[in-house]
């Protein structure tokens, strides 16, 4: 069986990249912090969450860098898990780590959520990356593609076209070894199906060169595919929760996170508030923080499930998530040890809930649909342990949210007459 260090540079990247190898039967870890501690020595799989993905380039290499020597062991290869959209400082961090860890095989597609590469591009859903509304909002007038940010970070690259992936294994195998001897950095992989990240799976796991795989988590599934232990559950049903009221935190602005919450409105019923930027910003001083909290208090006191977002106005700027992230989490905080399970939508405010709620380690269990993960608190000494769901913001089908709730809840989908 194939041991896997993971590093990502947010929370939902790191659980929904490592949760295909939960399915497959590896017992895997995701950790906030990029120390060993007793909770990962029997990992077969542990994830990191770098948290570097709002740092300087220059900070979020190093910061990378520093977790591979930190983390790695003897006989566990390297993932580096990046956005599928390009999001972050993924090019700095793999020219950190190409250094140390042999050529980088960079492969972001992710199929089964409509992100493929063609022409050494991103495409959701067959538009280019640069067009979307996420790439728009974020990084307006930036090139999106691949090889010119790698360029920009230092690496030489070569592109391996999709139907190199149709040769047979042993010779696509031997190709990439002759490419990492060459002297080849980055290795940019078109892929337009989840068979051709499984072609790249299998010949990759037969390669001998050094090298280190960069993708999202269309690729990890692949590999995890391959290595699946006897009689292992990918069944998110097989794990019961506790009861207790619901929390969803969704800092997410996403059009694919308003339909998500619109499902989840509708048929579980579940109340919504929306709390508005300015109070965030402003935190315990702000004039509405107490008349928040209580709103928060009588729902939670209540049984009553809550989905908690945040808001957006005028001034509002992508580079505050962290911000209006940490001071949700801190909203919610007296109330946590309430809840019977937790579902967080974008990986900061994931991070900053758990943070919050001194939880530094995840066992996940399984996934509820495609990188949507289902994990519980790992940590022997603690009394509370909810059920916790991380989603990226915007990923997964308008059912993901409902769909996990429905888990926390020990339910299953009400079957239609």
């Amino acid at each position: 069986m194939t041991k896997l260090l993971i590093l990502a540079d947010d929370l939902s990247g790191a659980a929904d990249c490592a949760i295909g190898f939960a399915g497959a039967g590896h017992r895997t870890v995701v950790t906030l912090e990029a120390t060993r501690t007793n909770a990962h020595d029997d990992a077969d799989t542990i994830a990191v969450d770098t948290d570097t993905r709002r740092l300087a380039p220059e900070d979020a290499s190093a910061r990378t860098a520093a977790a591979y020597a930190q983390m790695s062991m003897s006989g566990h290869r390297l993932y580096k898990k990046i956005d599928s959209t390009l999001r972050g400082n993924w090019a700095a961090e793999v020219a950190g780590l190409q250094a140390l860890a042999g050529m980088a095989i960079v492969a972001p597609a992710f199929p089964a959520t409509g992100r493929t590469v063609r022409d050494g591009r991103v495409y959701v859903y067959g538009e280019p990356l640069e067009q979307t509304a996420t790439w728009q909002l974020e990084h307006a007038g930036r090139c999106a593609d691949i090889a010119a940010q790698l360029q920009a970070a230092g690496l030489a690259s070569e592109r391996l076209a999709a139907d190199a992936l149709r040769d047979n294994v042993e010779s696509l195998a031997a190709r990439i070894d002759a490419m990492a001897a060459g002297g080849v950095q980055a290795l940019i992989v078109d892929a337009q199906s989840e068979e051709d990240l499984r072609a790249l799976a299998r010949a990759t796991l037969q390669s001998n060169a050094a090298f280190f795989w960069v993708g999202s988590g269309g690729l990890a599934r692949e590999i995890a595919s391959l290595d699946q232990r006897e009689n292992a559950r990918s069944d998110a049903h097989s794990a019961t929760f506790s009861g207790g009221p619901i929390l969803v935190l969704v800092g997410s602005l996403s059009a694919v996170t308003d339909r998500q919450c619109a499902m989840l409105r509708e048929r579980g019923g579940v109340e919504e508030l929306v709390v508005p930027p300015a109070v965030l910003r402003g935190g315990a001083g702000h004039r509405d923080w107490l008349s928040w909290r209580q709103q928060i208090a009588v729902s939670m006191q209540a049984g009553r499930d809550l989905l908690l977002r945040i808001g957006r106005d005028d001034a509002f700027d992508p580079a505050e998530g962290v911000l209006l992230s940490t001071a949700l989490a801190a909203l919610v905080e007296p109330y946590f040890a309430k809840i019977g399970g937790l579902i967080a939508t974008g990986g900061e405010t994931a991070r900053a809930m758990l943070a919050a709620a001194r939880i530094s380690n995840l066992h996940l269990l399984a996934e509820v649909e495609a990188g949507v993960a289902v994990a519980r608190p790992l940590d022997a000494t603690r009394e509370h342990c909810p059920g916790i769901v991380t989603k990226a913001g915007a990923f997964g089908t308008d059912h993901a949210l409902y769909a996990a709730w429905l888990t926390l809840r020990n339910e299953s989908e009400p079957k239609v007459c």
